[in-house]
């Protein structure tokens, strides 16, 4: 169990049970705003670490990451912006939209943009100067796998600094670029499971 963060299909986009109202929100919204609907690509087969779907299970402590992203000088901007939605869209618009519709963990859906999110973590990730070393591709909690393994204490070794000295923030840190960057990448949406 737990809350994992994972791309969406058009399965899962168009299924009644699922996503299909927050598609037909979202939908409406953008075209009052002038942009094109957001219709994720379709479901694929998993082959691991092919970039085709993203999953990262939120396992780790969230303090520091909360802690980091309000101590930037644009705090709550970078707050907001990494933590403050339901529903990460590859669309580039400013603030966020909330619709009238349920997501898994409040009573509205806040939406977000990809665009805003992958330019904060990149911030973050600078200040903690993330490694190289850090899986570009998480399509099975591959980065939770890196961050527990001992290729953490060998990159902390090669490429020591900030990021190594709290590890939870580097994880969240990691975890919302990553998200982005496939968001942006696939052109799918990003959602709380």
């Amino acid at each position: 169990m737990g809350i994992y963060v994972c791309s969406v299909d058009a399965d899962d986009w168009s299924d009644e049970d699922i996503l299909w109202p927050t598609a037909q929100a979202l939908d409406a919204e953008l075209s009052k705003r002038g942009y094109a609907s957001c219709n994720p690509p379709a479901a694929v087969e998993f082959v691991p670490r092919s970039g085709m779907s993203f999953e990262e299970k939120m396992y780790r402590p969230v303090q520091t990451f909360e802690d980091l992203c309000r101590a930037h000088p644009d705090g709550q901007d970078s707050y907001d912006a990494l933590l403050g939605w339901d529903l990460l869209v590859p669309v580039d618009f400013e603030g966020s939209l909330t619709l009238p519709v349920p997501a898994p963990y409040s009573e509205n859906t806040t939406v977000l943009s990809a665009h805003r999110a992958l330019r904060a973590a990149q911030r973050l990730a600078v200040q903690l100067a993330l490694p190289p070393h850090v899986p570009r591709r998480c399509d099975n909690l591959d980065l939770g796998n890196w961050f527990d393994g001992p290729a953490t204490a060998e990159a902390a070794v090669s490429h020591p600094g900030p990021w190594a000295e709290d590890l939870d923030a580097a994880y969240y840190t990691a975890l919302y670029l990553r998200a982005a960057e496939h968001s942006l990448r696939r052109q799918c949406p990003i959602s709380y499971v």
